[in-house]
């Protein structure tokens, strides 16, 4: 009762079969498949393989993807049985319903709320910093002051006011493709700028709202759009790929794994325990994957085509990594792709591509906005299951009269994101965002083993293979990469489900649907 209440398998059949459940079915596996990549491409190809490749693994950041990739594969097949099994629109937190019972759901839920609705403020930042940079390569400048939070991050964890650095006609200093567009003060007088307090991420704000008005006009317009999105930055990224390799250097390729050094600070990087280091720093390009569960109410075929969905993305996006990242770095040095924008950085190293970087701009604010796009959708309708379940208010499950689309919790999440990513800092989110990812992860491995066990007789459409070394190896990588979290993330992690559960305990538990019948029947 209360805390281990589960809810049968039958019931969430049952329910997802319903025409109560009010979402209208209209999403193919074509649809499923992009809003993966849509998810899935975004800050990794465009940020972090520089990053990773100069601060840890060198070339051999290729490989780190690969190790990635298996792990969120791993993860993958288990999700597409829950999904097969269980088509309801709260994935890893249904799935927990259904094998662990209800206080763990709601901490996974709770979890869940720090992957989609925190990932799509960030990466709306992100968003921010190179649509600025290509308004200004067209020589459009957005003022300063209306492109910065009044709120930033320093030392990693001081939050303080925060500023741009701009010059006499109010043209940022700094490389606005950054997602902290802050300098101090000092570099900023030094290099004969002026300091502009920052105001609000206006482009941020901008974003986060069209994209809200989409997801509740409904979710077939959304996939159209993503679709569209998706094309473009795949036909950009595809681009870089062709002709990079056709001026790679393969002396920037050796050694393809450098020798470790050791940093100043005792630390290493480089080296074989570069590359596996580098493991859990790229993840952070998969998060997003298992936003394509969150529309199984919206699948026309969900028991086929949410495992075809989520497993293509995946494979697609694995391979367009690890072919990209050897590109950059046969472009140019890894120790050069240490910057906010590595793509353009390794186009810079060979003329013969220079027209390639404003397309690769456009990528870009593509690729992140279609993230954005698919995190603002997938945590409506984790909010959206929860509500009929009695754990939040019945205001998170109204669905539109006429679109059909989970409206109130869609503009619900669409302001929070908007006050987050307009005004508060963003540096000590993108880990929390990581945690929150790999505790459902590891959960919905270890659930796929714990059902095997105890209903083997379930109609299971898409079985995991190799179980139960697939969800061991799925939940061992995902809490290895948890392991490497920084001191600070977890603290923060566990206030942030003190917080949760408190709640749970507040309200959640005493409104349980689940909890009510019981107490009915004792």
């Amino acid at each position: 009762m209360g805390i281990w209440s589960k809810k049968s398998i039958a019931a969430l059949r049952a329910e997802a079969d319903s025409s109560e459940a009010g979402l209208k079915r209209t999403l193919g596996a074509l649809n499923l498949t992009m809003l993966g990549i849509g998810a899935i491409i975004g800050a990794g190809i465009f940020v972090l393989t520089g990053t990773a490749a100069a601060n840890f693994a060198g070339p051999g950041v290729s490989l780190s993807f690969v190790l990635a990739g298996l792990a969120c594969l791993f993860a993958g097949l288990c999700y597409a049985e829950f999904a097969s099994m269980i088509p309801i629109a709260g994935s890893a937190y249904t799935y927990s319903y259904a094998t662990m019972g209800e206080g763990v759901a709601w901490f996974i839920g709770w979890n869940l709320v720090l992957e989609y609705l925190f990932a799509a403020a960030t990466v709306s930042v992100g968003w921010s910093g190179y649509f600025s940079a290509m308004l200004g390569s067209a020589g459009l400048h957005i003022p300063a002051a209306l492109a910065s939070a009044p709120l930033t991050v320093v030392n990693g964890h001081e939050i303080v006011r925060a500023f741009a650095c701009v010059d006499p006609n109010g043209v940022a200093l700094i490389d606005p493709a950054t997602s902290a567009a802050y300098v101090v003060r000092e570099a900023c007088t030094a290099a004969g700028g002026s300091v502009v307090n920052g105001i609000i991420n206006l482009p941020a704000v901008a974003l986060i709202l069209a994209l809200t008005m989409l997801l509740v006009r409904g979710v077939q317009e959304s996939a159209m759009f993503n679709n569209i999105v998706v094309a473009i930055k795949m036909t950009i990224v595809l681009l870089v790929i062709g002709f990079g390799f056709m001026y790679v250097n393969t002396d920037n390729w050796s050694p393809f794994i450098p020798d470790m050094v050791t940093n100043p600070d005792g630390s290493t990087k480089y080296g074989i325990s570069g590359v596996l280091r580098a493991a859990p720093v790229v993840f952070f390009s998969y998060i997003g994957f298992d936003a394509v569960s969150t529309a199984a109410q919206e699948a026309k075929n969900p028991q086929r085509d949410l495992p075809i969905g989520m497993i293509a993305s995946l494979l697609i996006c694995t391979v367009l990594y690890i072919l990209m990242s050897l590109v950059m770095t046969g472009l140019a040095p890894y120790t050069a792709l240490g910057v906010a924008h590595p793509v353009s950085a390794a186009l810079e190293a060979v003329p013969q591509l220079k027209w390639l970087e404003y397309l690769t701009n456009i990528g870009a604010v593509a690729g992140l906005s279609s993230v954005v796009l698919v995190m603002l959708m997938g945590q409506p309708r984790i909010f959206f299951t929860m509500s009929r379940d009695g754990l939040l208010p019945k205001i998170f499950s109204r669905v539109h009269p006429k679109y059909q689309t989970p409206a109130a919790s869609t503009w619900i999440v669409g302001i929070i994101a908007v006050v987050i990513a307009g005004f508060f800092p963003l540096g000590l989110l993108g880990e929390l965002v990581s945690g929150g990812t790999l505790a459902a992860f590891a959960t919905v491995c270890i659930g796929v083993w714990i059902l095997r066990v105890r209903s083997p007789e379930l109609e299971r459409p898409f079985r995991t293979p190799f179980v139960p070394v697939v969800p061991i190896l799925g939940a061992g990588a995902t809490m290895y990469m948890m392991y490497q979290l920084p001191a600070l993330t977890w603290t923060l992690l566990g206030a942030w489900t003190l917080i949760g559960m408190s709640t749970y305990f507040l309200y959640g538990m005493r409104n349980s649907t689940i909890g009510k019948k019981e107490a009915g029947k004792a």
